[in-house]
Formats: structure tokens, sequence, C-alpha cells
């Protein structure tokens, strides 16, 4: 059984050795803290920790640092997270209300959490399962190259160019547009989706061709939207810490390339009541990330669907910085998205 003054102990382990990458000893405790107690008591609690795997010796006489169980019970048992800075909340609002639609507020949202807490940032985009279509456009590039942009209710717009061998007839497209945006505006993805399967065959022959090219890619667009994918930054900050990992890092990056297993990891981890979750090391290790930790926190995107933010770094890391960031910036996150969708943006 750990004592209150054990788990204290262990607290302050990990934020000396968090913020000095150095082994912690029973007389820097002393000196640096008031336990009120003798170094040989800290000692004998930092011997009940370590019995409990909590701590562990990196060398022969050395100090302790913590272990993945030790970071689980020190971050189980955090309750004083650091509150940002007016600055930083300032920031939070200024930078991302800059943002004019979602692909640019979830891309600014990464790099602003990478900044915040030096560590590789992480945003799932929301599932655009249940979205609807809000319009659709057509838009002649050249004689040859038409550019689709779909635009969702959600405010989620994507594109994609196409080539028409035979040339663009702006009169079809505009007609071709007007018969889109009324047989699939409003829909949702799965209905629009079944209804461009048999969108042709209300076309003479002779236009097939084209509203094939169209009707196709739409398809994928449409399709693509109804899948999670995630955007990333501050895949450099893990090189500045690469002396927290026992070999190369590179391993590391490419499991964080590899978004699949990125995505079953944010499933398959469980969130609190706040809807927080946090998987340390070992808990990591089928992902192929057994020497990095995962902080996570949900936010609310239009329509009602949920998705999750967070950071990936070393083990060791500031846990309290660290939570304070991703709840604050999901949280700014909801209300802004849920704002853009109720003024219909």
């Amino acid at each position: 059984m750990v004592s209150d003054r054990s788990l204290e102990v262990l607290r302050v382990i990990v934020q000396d050795y968090v913020a000095s990458r150095e082994p912690v000893g029973s007389r820097s405790i002393v000196e640096r803290y008031s336990f009120g107690v003798s170094a040989a008591t800290i000692r004998n609690d930092m011997a009940l920790l370590e019995e409990e795997e909590l701590i562990v010796a990196p060398h022969t006489s050395s100090g302790r640092i913590p272990t993945d169980k030790g970071y689980r019970v020190f971050v189980d048992q955090l309750t004083d997270l650091r509150p940002l800075t007016g600055a930083q909340r300032q920031a939070i609002e200024t930078f991302l209300g800059q943002s004019t639609d979602l692909d640019e507020v979830l891309a600014r949202t990464v790099r602003l959490l990478s900044q915040l807490t030096h560590q590789v940032a992480l945003v799932q985009y929301p599932s655009l399962g249940p979205a609807r279509i809000r319009h659709l456009e057509l838009v002649p590039l050249s004689t040859t190259r038409v550019m689709i942009v779909l635009i969702t209710d959600t405010g989620r717009v994507d594109q994609r160019i196409i080539e028409i061998p035979d040339g663009v007839d702006e009169v079809f497209l505009g007609e071709l547009r007007a018969r889109l945006n009324a047989g699939i505006g409003g829909l949702g993805l799965v209905d629009a989706a079944a209804a461009l399967a048999s969108f042709g065959e209300q076309f003479a022959p002779e236009r097939l061709p084209v509203v094939t090219l169209v009707v196709s890619s739409l398809l994928e667009l449409v399709i693509a939207g109804r899948q999670h994918k995630l955007l990333m930054a501050g895949a450099a900050n893990l090189a500045r810490t690469e002396e927290d990992f026992s070999g190369s890092i590179y391993p590391v990056l490419e499991a964080i390339e590899e978004q699949v297993a990125l995505l079953r990891l944010f499933g398959e981890m469980a969130p609190d009541q706040n809807g927080f979750s946090v998987s340390i090391g070992r808990e990591n290790e089928s992902f192929g990330l057994g020497e990095t930790s995962v902080l996570t926190s949900g936010y609310a995107a239009p329509g009602g669907d949920l998705a999750r933010l967070g950071v990936l770094g070393p083990t060791r890391m500031d846990y309290s910085n660290n939570m304070a960031a991703v709840k604050a910036v999901a949280r700014y996150l909801s209300r802004l998205l849920g704002d853009d969708h109720n003024d219909g943006r």
C-alpha cells in the first residue's frame, strides 16, 4: 500500500525528472521540497515506490526515474492541471478564429497545439456520415479542365480537378450543375451516393462520357468524406526529444504516419467522464508506440458528431501542461465549430 506521502514523493520525482531528464535522489528531494522528514525517510518511501514498480534506478547508485506504471499513477492522481496563461488562451482564440473553413480550422489547430505542448499534435477529422450536401459547384478552369467543389452543411469543402478530353461545354456544365444540386442537394452522404449511382440515366447517350467523369469523381469525394482521417503537426518535436527513446525514433515516426494504427488507438482509448484519455508507454506497444504517451480529448464537430484531438510524445512529458492545453484547445474548437454551424457558415 502506497502512502499519501509516498505518492507525493512520486509526484516530485516525475516533475523533477520531466524538467531535468536526470534521475532524482532522496537528498535533492529533501533540499528542494518541504516534506518535514529526513532523507532516510524519503529513501524508505522511494524503496516502497520501487517495490511497487513505480520508479526504477537506471544505473547502480543513481537516483530514480518513473516507470510507465509510475507515470500512470501520477496521471491518475493528477488534479492540479497547470492553467494556461491569459496570453495562451488569447492566442488560441485569435489564431483559430481567423480560419475560414473546417480544413483550415483543423490545420491551424494542430499547428497551435504543437506549439503549446512541444509535442506531435494530432486531430481527427469528424466523420461526414451524418453530414448533408449543401451545394455543388462545377468550375471550368480551362477548355479541358473542370474543378468539382463539394460543400456540406458542416462547413467541409472538398474539391477535385478532372480532365475532359473532348473539351468543356460551359452551357451543358451549367445544366449538369443545376441537375446535380436538385438531385442530391440536402441529402446525406449515404443517400447522395445511392442517387448518384443512377444519375446518368436521365441524360442523352452523347452526354454520358462527361456525366460519367463528373459523377464518378463526385462519388469518390462523397465516399472519402465518410471516412476518418488525421491531420498531424510537430513531428520535428520528436527529434528534439530523441534522447528519451532507447533506440531510433524512426519506428515511432513510421507508426504515426500509419494513420490506420493511430485511428485504431484513438478508438480504443477509453475516455473519462470529461471525454479525456491518456495512454502511456507499454499501453501503446501493440501500435508500435511503446515508448510514447498519447493524450486525447473529444471535441464536438458540427452535426453532433464526435472526434478527437491530442498530442503524442515521449513518456517523459509535462503531463499537467499538455493535458491543460489539449483540453483548452478541444473546448475552443467545439465552440468555434458549433458557432460556425449555427451561423450557417
